[in-house]
């Protein structure tokens, strides 16, 4: 299984996307769709990256997530640059042939995404002001759940509970 990775300015289709994975062995297909939130008065959510060091970084999070579950195709799609509330930011998208194994990856990766991905974040918001976004304490939390419950070899672990 090669994982589909790709960082682009363009706007993607889920549906798209989820019918890629619909192909060979899979039996189930699990994703997310991420939206930028448009709360307080934010206007537009401006992402900034370093290519090569942010495609490597998704890359091991997606060796890891093969690793641990039996995948038939994975799909990760972020965007970068400027959008607005309502628009799609990032796509997680996991087949295999049972649903616990897909289901567990693309939690996984999301959770892996959120601490792991070099993505520097700045919100602007329409009174004028803008401010780059800090690192949540939630986010590392939901990420250490794996580190603690599914360590290596551990196919068709329980899905973990978000918040």
């Amino acid at each position: 299984m090669m994982p589909v990775i790709r960082l682009q300015h363009a706007v993607f289709d889920p549906v798209a996307e989820c019918a890629k994975l619909e192909l060979g062995d899979a039996g189930a297909v699990a994703s997310f769709t991420g939206l930028v939130r448009g709360e307080g008065g934010l206007v537009a959510l401006e992402l900034e990256h370093y290519p090569a060091m942010t495609e490597e970084a998704l890359k091991r999070i997606a060796a890891d997530a093969a690793g641990r579950w039996a995948l038939a195709g994975l799909t990760i799609v972020h965007r970068v640059g400027r959008m607005a509330p309502g628009e799609r930011i990032v796509f997680v998208g996991a087949a295999s042939r049972h649903r616990g194994d897909a289901i567990n990856a693309m939690h996984f990766v999301i959770d892996w995404l959120k601490t792991d991905a070099p993505f520097w974040k700045r919100e602007e918001f329409a009174d004028g002001h803008s401010a780059w976004v800090e690192a949540r304490e939630g986010d590392a939390v939901q990420r250490e759940k794996w580190s603690d419950r599914t360590k290596k070899g551990c196919r068709g672990a329980a899905p973990l509970s978000g918040k």
